[in-house]
């Protein structure tokens, strides 16, 4: 049925207040020529201490090869809560058992002696239950906030983000923090021997079975990349140059835009949702594109429309509806995941929200206003990618992917990939591939590939000179 002329007038109005979510695909390369110039100020040295995409060099030099063999221990900390893994390696063979632990508000919020007491208590308890006390147990820690690695174990925390605000952390090297913690509270012999955030650990737990892997994405909480880089081309590196000549980079891109160079495609609902933030004018290509945001944003559109009587015409003001942050990202995914005119996952998010007297219409308008806020955030993720891939100009490459938002979302991995295709230069290859367990088995792979150039430097030693650490061997009593 032909929709009436008032309907078409009220579709014209909707139309008005979310076309700044449409954007050309001139502008997205323009966000690609803007991403590519910010990356090279991170990598230069002259501009490395004003650029907003800081490019760290993460000490990750090598990828696994296979030969991985031991008992380690991950831990995972990204968000509102972390995982202890224990991943038992026996070449392309890995066992993994794992815990979930909760990071308490009050904790996020407190002092970083109490949360990293907390994550050592989480730690000790975990190895007692898998009577490990007594090994000797490395472990590999995904810490996944923006760090100065200045070794392989050693990174300073440049800020917080993603809630939290622990004191006296922030320029702090956080393996320290850790290990002081676990000697504090733990009789457990861990060495924390490497420290990756969870976009290095996805792209190393899938180089564990794809060599062309050589890109990292998170598209969870948070957004980041990394990827091999020469290191001809890493000015900030100054350790030995040595083979392999490469290093992988830790972006930190969801700062991207901080100067203003996104200012361009920006909309209200973003600067609105950005000066009530807890780090206005901060992570500004993240606030377009992860998990932690893009719910609100949806909010404060159907928030807008609401009040231009567009949607809900009876709606109580009081509704949760009206309350910062109560819009899920996940009834982004749920709502889009809707393929009928019955709207059930849409009506349900609706009904939790306390949205009465709701039509069939509106539902339509909900659904329609999610896929636009979340086709530009895959859209943005897309160009980022693309300009990292026509940067390595390989011919074929496989990019790593983990995180909330693309796992449950049901069109992220198909709009990415048709954008990429648009973007890419002609004739380079590429696959996106959901990286299994990347943060934790990743960590893990880092660290034995850690171990393993460690052993094989001192298998060249004189006689009498002792490797520091024996993998998963029960001390004597």
């Amino acid at each position: 049925m032909p929709a009436t002329h008032d309907q078409l007038n009220k579709y014209n109005k909707i139309e008005a207040f979310v076309k700044g979510f449409k954007l050309s695909t001139s502008s997205y390369k323009r966000v690609m020529h803007l991403l590519h110039q910010e990356m090279d100020n991170g990598l230069q040295r002259h501009t490395h201490s004003i650029a907003d995409i800081k490019m760290f060099p993460t000490f990750v030099r090598s990828l696994p090869d296979g030969s991985e063999k031991g008992d380690f221990l991950a831990l995972d900390l990204g968000g509102t809560n972390f995982r202890v893994l224990l991943v038992r390696l026996q070449g392309h063979d890995i066992d993994i058992q794992s815990k979930t632990y909760l990071i308490p508000q009050r904790i996020m919020l407190g002092t970083g002696t109490q949360l990293f007491d907390h994550i050592a208590d989480c730690i000790g308890k975990f190895v007692r239950d898998h009577n490990l006390t007594g090994h000797t147990l490395p472990l590999g820690f995904t810490f996944s906030f923006p760090c100065k690695q200045e070794g392989l174990a050693k990174a300073r925390l440049s800020k917080w983000t993603k809630g939290f605000r622990c004191e006296g952390v922030v320029g702090e090297d956080i393996c320290a923090l850790l290990q002081e913690a676990l000697k504090r509270r733990t009789n457990c012999n861990v060495e924390i021997v490497a420290i990756v955030n969870d976009a290095v650990g996805t792209l190393m737990s899938a180089a564990h079975v794809d060599r062309n892997c050589e890109i990292g994405l998170i598209l969870g909480t948070g957004c980041n990349a990394c990827y091999m880089e020469t290191l001809d081309n890493v000015q900030t590196w100054d350790e030995e140059q040595n083979h392999p000549e490469q290093v992988i980079i830790n972006t930190e891109w969801g700062a991207f835009g901080d100067n203003g160079c996104l200012d361009f495609l920006r909309t209200e609902y973003d600067r609105e949702l950005d000066t009530f933030s807890i780090n206005p004018g901060k992570q500004i290509m993240e606030k377009m594109i992860s998990g932690m945001y893009m719910g609100e944003i949806v909010r404060l559109v159907l928030e807008r429309l609401t009040m231009e009587n567009l949607l809900f015409r009876s709606v109580d003001h009081e509704c949760e509806l009206f309350e910062r942050g109560r819009f899920f990202t996940k009834y982004v995914s749920e709502i889009e995941s809707d393929t009928d005119e019955f709207f059930r996952n849409t009506k349900q998010v609706l009904d939790e929200l306390g949205v009465e007297n709701y039509t069939t219409e509106d539902c339509k308008i909900v659904k329609y206003v999610c896929t636009l806020i979340s086709a530009r955030a895959a859209f943005l993720a897309a160009a980022g990618l693309a300009s990292l891939i026509n940067r390595m100009n390989k011919p074929e490459i496989t990019i790593a992917v983990d995180g909330s938002l693309y796992r449950f979302h049901p069109r992220f991995h198909n709009l990415m990939c048709l954008k990429i295709q648009e973007l890419v230069k002609p004739g380079l290859k590429f696959k996106l591939v959901l990286s299994h367990d990347g943060s934790g088995k990743g960590a893990a792979l880092t660290a034995a590939v850690s171990l393993r150039l460690r052993n094989m430097k001192f298998a060249h030693q004189p006689e009498g000179i002792e490797v520091p650490l024996q993998i998963g061997i029960k001390q004597e009593a």
